[in-house]
């Protein structure tokens, strides 16, 4: 009797400490379309000069610290300097769950991630972000040589590119790129779609709405391109086996 109410008090404890950790299960308290308008709203301050840095302060800080974060969307973007999703879209500290990595492609990392973002933190929208003159999409369209692990990580984005070239078999350049870059961002949401079993559910629960975007490094503006062309047929398709990506 003694031992088990060693062992009840000690779960107690734990539960008690475990508490802040998985405070953020509840998510934002909005739907999705409420947190699209809210990007939406935060860029357009953005691209015209007038951003409200509303949410860095002290007690901000202080906020997320205590009652945990709550972010309205999780976003998969660039790592490109000129590519930073909180200022892009006016959002503060615990607002947005952000994932970069050059390309903004779609691999283990970063669909684990999303996962964590999209289930654990329920955050009602996964966008992709891809952005114009994209130096990893770029450097698959026009097959610079890279090296190193960069080999590896830009074969997410080989994909995009060949269905690039045969749409338009006469695109060459600036004109390539531009379309690879839209593309890619397609295929990032199709590789989640097709390796996630987490994120499929929750996408085919209505969960969380899953969007491509494109942001304009010159103009500072970001053109929400909505849901995945095939997204039915993706998420129609078998189901990927849990845990494997």
């Amino acid at each position: 009797m003694k031992r088990t109410r060693i062992y009840f008090l000690s779960a107690i404890v734990f539960l008690a400490l475990a508490c802040p950790v998985f405070a953020s299960d509840a998510g934002p308290g909005i739907s999705a379309d409420q947190a699209i308008k809210k990007l939406a709203d935060g860029n357009s301050r953005y691209a015209s000069g007038s951003c409200l840095h509303s949410d860095i302060s002290q007690a901000r800080r202080a906020e997320t610290a205590q009652k945990g974060q709550h972010p309205i969307a999780t976003i998969l973007s660039c790592s490109d300097s000129r590519v930073p999703p909180e200022y892009i879209f006016d959002q503060g500290i615990g607002d947005l769950f952000v994932i970069r990595v050059a390309g903004n492609v779609a691999d283990t990392d970063e669909i684990g991630s999303a996962e964590y973002g999209v289930d654990h933190l329920g955050t009602p929208v996964l966008m992709v972000l891809g952005h114009s003159k994209c130096g990893a999409v770029t450097a698959v369209a026009t097959g610079a040589e890279v090296h190193g692990s960069i080999p590896a990580l830009v074969d997410n984005i080989k994909p995009a590119v060949d269905t690039a070239k045969r749409k338009n078999p006469s695109a060459q350049g600036d004109a390539l790129v531009r379309d690879a870059i839209t593309l890619n961002v397609w295929q990032s949401i199709e590789d989640m779609l097709k390796k996630s079993a987490i994120i499929r559910a929750r996408a085919k629960a209505g969960e969380v709405k899953i969007v491509g975007a494109l942001y304009d490094i010159e103009t500072g503006k970001v053109t929400v391109l909505g849901p995945h062309p095939q997204e039915q047929q993706l998420l129609a398709a078998p189901a990927p086996a849990a845990g494997k990506h």
